[in-house]
């Protein structure tokens, strides 16, 4: 099932720990709403915008996956709340810091997380969707936790 021109379903549940758990990892009607959201609203402009294919390296967590994973149970990668839904990625070749201001000018997200960021193309962009958006930035290193706005160091 596409839930966008470039982006699957089954793109946005897979999980290698799932499968090797064997730990269902399928969302329900309102969670599939809100990733279809999160799909074309976030991920599909981006993937017009740098007309890069590029994957979501973790999507929709169930509860059992993120349990399984140490993720917190209010994680919006898990859907818990109608409207929310949440995506890790990076597009190859793009700095993730790029990404972040280009997402941060132009889409209407919830939370907008640069992570493990030392540079270029390093760590990876969190970006959720809410039916009441923040627009909270934040960016989050192994040693400091997570910081308010997108920093460089």
């Amino acid at each position: 099932m596409m839930l966008s021109t470039n982006f699957s379903l089954m793109e946005l549940i897979k999980s290698s720990t799932a499968s090797r758990m064997g730990i269902e990892n399928y969302p329900d009607a309102d969670q599939m709403y809100s990733l279809k959201t999160l799909a074309e609203t976030i991920l599909q402009p981006i993937r017009n915008h740098y007309g890069i294919p590029f994957s979501v390296s973790s999507g929709f967590r169930s509860h059992e996956l993120s349990k399984a994973i140490g993720s917190s149970s209010k994680s919006q990668h898990g859907c818990n709340n109608p409207g929310e839904a949440a995506a890790d990625f990076e597009v190859p070749g793009i700095s993730n810091m790029d990404l972040c201001y280009f997402i941060k000018s132009t889409l209407n997200f919830d939370q907008l997380i640069l992570e493990c960021y030392t540079g270029g193309n390093t760590g990876w962009v969190h970006c959720s969707i809410s039916d009441r958006p923040r627009k909270e930035l934040l960016t989050y290193d192994k040693t400091q936790g997570y910081r308010k706005g997108l920093l460089d160091k």
